[in-house]
This record gives structure tokens, sequence and C-alpha cells, in this order.
């Protein structure tokens, strides 16, 4: 043991908090799910992406005009909003956003699409990738 001398300082003492204390066989907690794979979050995402969808169709002249209308823009804008609080971010909103901006094709069931490929379950690979 080396001598403590006044210049020097003793070490620090960790003392750990109720969090850090693990007793018996207790496991540690599940970890967070994430906002992504919530399925009342997912269920909220295919129900505003279908009735979008179908708002597009139904009210066809106010939404026509394509990057043109205001209408559609404040509508696509929201629902993008929407859909990545409720399901986080996926790369499908990008090009389903951008294809809103064209007429004629915004009248594909984009949102519909873009949420179906951000909630899609994808399989496992086996070992060897194939």
């Amino acid at each position: 043991m080396v001598p403590m001398t006044p210049e020097s300082t003793p070490p620090p003492h960790f003392e750990p908090g109720p969090d850090e204390v693990r007793t018996g066989n207790a496991a540690p907690p599940p970890p967070a799910t994430p906002p992504a794979r919530r399925l009342g979050g997912a269920r909220l995402a295919w129900t505003i992406a279908i009735a979008v969808d179908l708002l597009q169709w139904v009210a066809l002249p106010v939404f026509a005009g394509g990057a043109v209308s205001p209408w559609n823009d404040a509508l696509d804008i929201a629902v993008a909003i929407i859909m990545i609080r409720l399901l986080g971010w996926h790369w499908s909103f990008l090009p389903t956003f951008a294809v809103e901006l064209f007429p004629v094709v915004d009248l594909a069931p984009t949102w519909t699409l873009a949420v179906l490929l951000a909630t899609r379950r994808k399989r496992a690979l086996p070992p060897g990738g194939r």
C-alpha cells in the first residue's frame, strides 16, 4: 500500500445506486418498445394511409393540381409528419412524398404502399445469406 501524502487525494469512492444493484435472480428490465413496432401505431398508420388515399380519390377536383395544389401539399405534409411520428423514419416515405407532387401519379395509393413497406415483417436470412 502506498502511503498518502498531503499532495495526493484519495481515490473516488463508488457506491452503486438502486438502479445499479441487482439482487438474487432478478433479470434486467426488458428494453423499451420503440414506437415503430407498436401494434396500435401500425393500425392507426394503416387507417390514416387508406383514408388519405381514399380522400384523394373522392375529392379529386380539390387535389387534382398536383404540385400546384396547396390542399394536396398540406395534406401530404401532415400525413408525412403523422407517419413518421407513428412508425418512425422509413425510406419509403421519401419517394412517396415526392410522387405525391406529380399530377395524376398522386392518385395511386402511395401512402398505403409506404405503410405496407414500413410495417412489413422481414424474414431473417439463414446462415450463408441465401
